[in-house]
């Protein structure tokens, strides 16, 4: 049995798997960082809808989502181990790094929508999963399922006004 596994479920263990979901949801970040970098004039060049938020406002609101993200599959996988629960938090990852190059990138407005599109259903499986298995791991993922609701209905806005 490895180190992480064997301190799962122990009193104040499992410090190690918090690192790991820490270590993965931060790479998640990074990747989105340096592919929206320098896009920020671009953003703003953008026909957006008035209720759009300020590029600035985007860095702040991710770095608390992506702290949630991790801590509640870490409280998952503290739980019950690598099982079938964190499949949906490993796609819904999946998606959310693939959004950004494909939005700033790629400059795909239509292919991003259909991203974080999926993206919202999975985290919506991921919220539901995790509520069974451990309830503040859920309700963690909630504010992160209504900003990519609505960061879907502001790509989806932006992709219009923009073909």
């Amino acid at each position: 049995m490895s180190e992480a596994t064997l301190d799962r479920g122990k009193p104040g263990g499992g410090l190690l798997g918090l690192l790991v979901f820490g270590v993965l949801t931060a790479a998640a970040s990074v990747v989105g960082a340096l592919s929206a970098s320098g896009t920020s004039s671009e953003y703003r060049s953008l026909d957006r809808p008035a209720w759009a938020p300020p590029s600035w406002l985007f860095g702040p609101v991710w770095t608390v989502l992506y702290i949630a993200i991790a801590v509640a599959g870490w409280l998952v996988w503290r739980r019950y181990g690598v099982t079938a629960a964190l499949v949906p938090w490993v796609v819904q990852l999946a998606l959310n790094v693939a959004w950004t190059p494909i939005f700033f990138g790629a400059g795909e407005y239509g292919w991003a929508a259909v991203d974080i599109v999926a993206l919202w259903f999975a985290v919506g499986a991921t919220v539901v999963v995790f509520l069974r298995a451990h309830r503040l791991a859920g309700l963690l993922l909630i504010p992160y399922w209504l900003w990519v609701a609505y960061a879907s209905a502001l790509n989806l806005s932006i992709w219009w006004n923009n073909r």
